[in-house]
């Protein structure tokens, strides 16, 4: 599923979604293949819900996304991890 089937099948919903196919694309993720995770009420359960699946699942791409964007324009952020001398 690509994000417009998404938005026509989910309207006006917050969805905890994960990317099946993507890639990276001058800065910028792009989702190619998607799967509807959850459906939610709120911005509120969708992060709960997106925390506990993330701590159990941390290789697994997720996002929590509202169906009223038209696109997807998100960011590639890099994580620079600092470890301290034991």
């Amino acid at each position: 599923m690509n994000w417009e089937e998404v938005r026509t099948y989910y309207p006006n919903q917050w969805l905890l979604i994960e990317a099946l196919e993507a890639h990276s694309e001058g800065g910028e993720r792009i989702l190619d293949k998607l799967a509807v995770v959850d459906v939610f009420p709120n911005s509120q359960e969708a992060m709960e819900s997106y925390a506990r699946l993330h701590h159990q699942e941390p290789s697994r791409e997720l996002y929590v996304l509202h169906t009223s964007r038209k696109t997807l324009d998100i960011t590639e952020r890099k994580w620079v991890v600092i470890r301290g001398v034991r």
